[in-house]
């Protein structure tokens, strides 16, 4: 059964601290931990999740894979969208959550992450152990000749094909997960798409999994195994609502696998958690990185 969720004393602060604290460091103490990871982990770097209280399903509708492979106009507005948010996604740095988790690996209690954001933000943070379920946004691939191709260089491509574009736009604040800016069809209006470097086919597609598309076999192969190796699994900022993560909450549960969820509001994977901790992933990872690498 979860721990349940009500506030109590701790010694080493003035306030109150989620319930399920001491079976979470229990837990992770023992080592062998596969973390989870979704966009709730991110949101402090500036990057905001999809499904929590302010997240971007609210105003925002995701491209899917279906509309960008089947229309130009849609690839067209995905780029225009993705090249002004790209230049503030790009600033984002780990937050102390992700060098919480660094830190537990470096002392040997997390032995890898699966994480579905494509930030790129636990390997910046140090994580030397980590499946990106879902790509990464520093990379462009051409569908057409399979050219891999660094993000920045097609941003400088991009600026120089789109002038007017960019000095009419400027700096945009709303970003989405997926690394996006919205943009009204008004905006995106007259913006210029480039080809591949390499085969110069207007094929070219942030090396992410969108909406719909299938998460790439050997991924999927290497998180199940980094679970059926793990003592527990950590799920960290995921709702859990899509089955690309929740599939591997599912199976450690069917295995005897241990989970413990930390994530702020409900969860799809609720029900099969062994503790569960209702808190900002801010507050809660760094005390506990805190308290298990203490030398």
């Amino acid at each position: 059964m979860p721990v349940t969720m009500r506030p109590g004393p701790h010694p080493e602060t003035a306030g109150p601290v989620p319930a399920g604290t001491a079976a979470l460091r229990d837990v992770v103490a023992a080592g062998g931990v596969v973390v989870l990871s979704g966009a709730g982990l991110s949101t402090d770097s500036g990057i905001p999740d999809y499904r929590g209280p302010n997240g971007s399903l609210q105003r925002h509708t995701p491209m899917t894979y279906q509309e960008f492979t089947g229309s130009a106009a849609g690839r067209r507005r995905y780029w225009a969208r993705s090249h002004v948010g790209w230049r503030r996604f790009r600033r984002a740095r780990p937050n102390s959550g992700h060098l919480a988790v660094a830190e537990l690996e470096a002392a040997g209690l997390v032995g890898g992450t699966v994480t579905q954001n494509v930030d790129g933000l636990h390997l910046a943070a140090g994580s030397r152990r980590v499946v990106e379920l879902h790509g990464n946004l520093d990379r462009v691939v051409c569908m057409s000749c399979g050219d891999v191709s660094p993000r920045d260089e097609l941003s400088c491509r991009l600026s120089e094909a789109n002038p007017e574009f960019d000095a009419r736009l400027g700096e945009l604040t709303a970003l989405n997960p997926d690394g996006d800016a919205d943009l009204s069809d008004e905006q995106v209006a007259g913006f210029r798409m480039v080809g591949c470097p390499r085969c110069g086919a207007d094929a070219l597609k942030a090396d992410v999994v969108f909406f719909g598309e299938t998460v790439p076999r050997d991924r999927v192969e290497e998180s199940f195994a980094m679970v059926d190796a793990a003592r527990s699994v950590l799920v960290l900022g995921s709702s859990l609502t899509v089955m690309s993560g929740y599939r591997f909450v599912l199976h450690a549960a069917k295995r005897g696998i241990p989970v413990a969820i930390v994530n702020q509001g409900p969860t799809r994977g609720d029900a099969k958690a062994d503790v569960r901790v209702d808190a900002p992933l801010g507050e809660v990872l760094p005390g506990l990185a805190g308290a298990l690498t203490a030398s």
